[in-house]
């Protein structure tokens, strides 16, 4: 049986101390290493050594039911630390959600598994992501996808998360600043979509944009204060949805959802 804490608050939970933005020094991050480019023993940005970095993917995802082998090999590698702001650096692998400024925030690491796991990726696919925010979540589908898509609608997140994406090497994620309640209809369709907001409801237009041949869409819905994350999968014009998980997300801003 897969263990669900009390409700995984993915995206709103610490007060920022520094305003946001993430300043960390990419220079000793190497992206193609074990243990995110240390050596046994070593420190990181964060402070942690290769073996608490380790540990907490046995603590926080395995012990909690995440399986996906490549999963758990992305959360691994992809360096948390580069993407929270230098104020945050020792809370980087803390089960929690972080602030990175303009009112958002980097997920839970769990969460973040769960919504990686639930997309079934198995390493050909084109991936559409909504809300890029830190581009933490860009990273880790970068790893396990042939091709990511992301959107974000505040362009200072998207210059922060694209700058990073950069620096750690990966060659396969394009940021884009725009509504992501209204998907990227001159790209579709895309073998999965993820979402990473609270949504009211699904937005018609990323359901229309999933390949027709098993498309996968996983969201967040359900009101401010709750969601439940739902997985949808497409056959023709046949949809099937399940309800997963508890969460809490900030609000999807966009023409099909929330308000701004």
């Amino acid at each position: 049986m897969r263990y669900i804490s009390a409700l995984h608050r993915s995206q709103s939970v610490l007060a920022s101390t520094d305003g946001g933005r993430v300043s960390a020094d990419l220079s000793g991050v190497i992206r193609r290493a074990d243990a995110c480019g240390l050596l046994e023993g070593e420190a990181g940005p964060s402070g942690l050594d290769t073996g608490q970095i380790m540990s907490w993917i046995d603590e926080q995802l395995v012990a909690r039911g995440i399986r996906d082998p490549r999963v758990l090999d992305a959360m691994r590698r992809v360096p948390r630390e580069a993407f929270v702001p230098e104020s945050s650096q020792a809370l980087a692998y803390a089960d929690r959600a972080l602030p990175i400024g303009s009112g958002q925030t980097i997920s839970q690491p769990f969460m973040v598994a769960v919504m990686t796991e639930a997309l079934g990726l198995q390493g050909a696919e084109r991936v559409l992501e909504i809300g890029t925010g830190s581009g933490y979540q860009a990273a880790i589908l970068a790893e396990l996808a042939a091709e990511v898509i992301t959107i974000e609608r505040r362009a200072e997140l998207a210059d922060e998360a694209r700058r990073i994406i950069v620096s750690l090497g990966y060659s396969n994620v394009d940021v884009v600043v725009g509504d992501g309640t209204l998907g990227l209809a001159s790209r579709a369709p895309f073998d999965r979509i993820l979402v990473t907001a609270g949504a009211p409801r699904v937005p018609e237009a990323l359901t229309q944009q999933l390949s027709a041949d098993g498309g996968r869409l996983v969201i967040p819905v359900g009101p401010p204060e709750q969601q439940w994350l739902k997985v949808i999968t497409r056959d023709g014009d046949r949809f099937d949805d399940s309800t997963r998980e508890a969460c809490v997300f900030v609000p999807l801003v966009g023409e099909d959802a929330w308000p701004e």
